[in-house]
């Protein structure tokens, strides 16, 4: 990596580049930002100052939301929560998928948001 600088005046400045990227991570991504601040202090500003730490979250929040995905739909095939089940009984369906989508994200967090 090579620095320039500019002759401002009596001074030299170096040519700084600012990242207009901003993040594009969702829900996870988020909650591992929030992890990282305030359990693993060093990781955080290791990948801050090496500038991954928002290639980092993007690809924690994707591999999470592909997980989750794909327990759910594991999870309910594996207890029988089906559409014949939406149709005679909304109330049991909605029920059995909000705890399999409860069970889903908590594997999600504790196998890779809070690593």
């Amino acid at each position: 990596m090579e620095i320039t600088y500019n002759k401002y005046g009596d001074y030299y400045l170096p040519n700084l580049v600012v990242s207009t990227e901003g993040p594009t991570y969702g829900r996870f991504g988020r909650i591992r930002l929030k992890y990282l601040k305030e359990h693993r202090r060093a990781t955080y500003i290791n990948l801050k100052t090496s500038g991954d730490l928002t290639p980092h979250l993007n690809e924690i929040d994707r591999e999470a939301n592909e997980m989750l995905q794909l327990l759910i739909e594991q999870v309910a095939q594996a207890q029988g929560i089906t559409e014949h089940m939406k149709a005679a009984d909304q109330l049991a369906w909605v029920g059995a998928m909000n705890n399999t989508r409860n069970a889903a994200r908590e594997v999600v967090l504790h196998n890779l948001v809070f690593q």
